[in-house]
């Protein structure tokens, strides 16, 4: 199993289990700001290294009026700031090869989306800036697909792989998480990402946009944590009635101590199976 280094924090092995998280998108400096200083408050009480993540673009929404983020350039800065007064990685989405290099310059962790997985140039391009690269599997994709982006990863030298469960598609505007990817993706050598807040996500289930599920996160989050992942992502909001992406299926900031609690306790009985 190889380990990979997110800034100051090793992930992977018999490593304790780390948090990605965040709002959805970037809702402005000062709210997304907030955001980050109550995870991270909550993660150091509890001792769980901290990843921020926050998109700052968008690009693969329901409809076409559907609010994005404040784009690349603002949001860039937006999550440099954070990094800065946080102390934590931060990680985000890119899109396209030209946002690839801008992003490099600020993000930890370079975030392929589900429906861009296969998208060769742009899986390439950014393993060769030698960061870390998350890239999550898409809802289409069997476990063993994600062989092959390895494979083009590593053709770009680089072993700073993470790799994302986020469910998969069961009929229409629906999802499903077969637990058997997890420890099958492990089992490749790289660190397994579950994505405790998209996997209950109903795409295109509220007609212009995607609708969800939270009141399953802490049943997925707690059965994919007992398999042995390195890494939890979750979305989360001080109010996802609010949030202008994704609110259904993210998490409430106030519901998230007592889950990661949880999550500790089951990451120390298998961790040692690992």
């Amino acid at each position: 199993m190889n380990t990979v280094n997110i800034g100051s924090i090793t992930v992977g092995g018999k490593n304790p289990i780390a948090l990605m998280a965040g709002p959805c998108v970037i809702e402005g400096a000062e709210r997304t700001l907030k955001i980050g200083k109550a995870i991270k408050e909550i993660t150091d009480r509890l001792g769980i290294p901290y990843i921020f993540k926050a998109s700052f673009d968008k690009a693969n929404r329901s409809s076409y009026s559907s609010f994005r983020g404040p784009g690349l350039t603002e949001g860039l800065e937006i999550l440099r700031q954070i990094k800065e007064e946080l102390g934590v990685p931060v990680v985000s989405d890119i899109h396209c090869s030209t946002q690839i290099e801008p992003a490099a310059n600020v993000l930890d962790v370079l975030q392929i989306p589900a429906f861009l997985c296969r998208q060769t140039d742009l899986v390439y391009q950014a393993a060769s800036t030698g960061k870390v690269v998350n890239v999550k599997k898409g809802q289409f994709l069997a476990p063993n697909d994600m062989k092959n982006v390895i494979a083009k990863i590593r053709e770009a030298g680089n072993e700073n792989i993470l790799l994302t469960e986020r469910g998969a598609s069961f009929g229409y505007n629906n999802l499903v998480t077969d637990m058997r990817s997890l420890p099958i993706m492990r089992s490749f050598g790289y660190p397994i990402v579950f994505d405790g807040t998209h996997s209950v996500q109903l795409p295109g289930g509220a007609g212009t946009t995607s609708s969800g599920q939270r009141e399953f996160v802490p049943y997925l989050t707690r059965a994919a944590v007992a398999t042995g992942i390195d890494v939890l992502f979750m979305e989360v909001h001080d109010n996802p009635a609010e949030a202008l992406s994704d609110g259904p299926n993210m998490l409430y900031i106030d519901q998230l101590e007592d889950l990661l609690k949880d999550v500790q306790a089951l990451d120390n009985v298998v961790r040692k199976h690992k």
